[in-house]
């Protein structure tokens, strides 16, 4: 049987009970109040990351349908390049 990735409204919820929130974790992280956000209805590895740090647990437990695919079998994520500035 395959895993869902926990609602939306469980993983604030669980943030809540961690006695913290979305923006809270995004200020902390030096990001957007806004930002990881993202993570709920995307995958962003980084974002998802912070989230189930703030957590104690893996990201996959909270996304396995973003890191296991049909069979079970790990699916290879590649988080991309960092952009770096020309140098002037």
């Amino acid at each position: 049987m395959r895993h869902k990735n926990w609602h939306p409204a469980d993983i604030i919820a669980a943030l809540k009970k961690h006695g913290t929130s979305l923006a809270a974790l995004s200020r902390k992280a030096g990001l957007s109040s806004s930002t990881l956000a993202n993570a709920l209805s995307r995958p962003w590895p980084k974002g998802e990351f912070l989230i189930a740090q703030a957590l104690n647990i893996s990201p996959d437990v909270i996304w396995p349908e973003r890191y296991f695919d049909e069979k079970g079998e790990p699916i290879f994520r590649q988080r991309r390049a960092t952009r770096q500035s020309p140098h002037l």
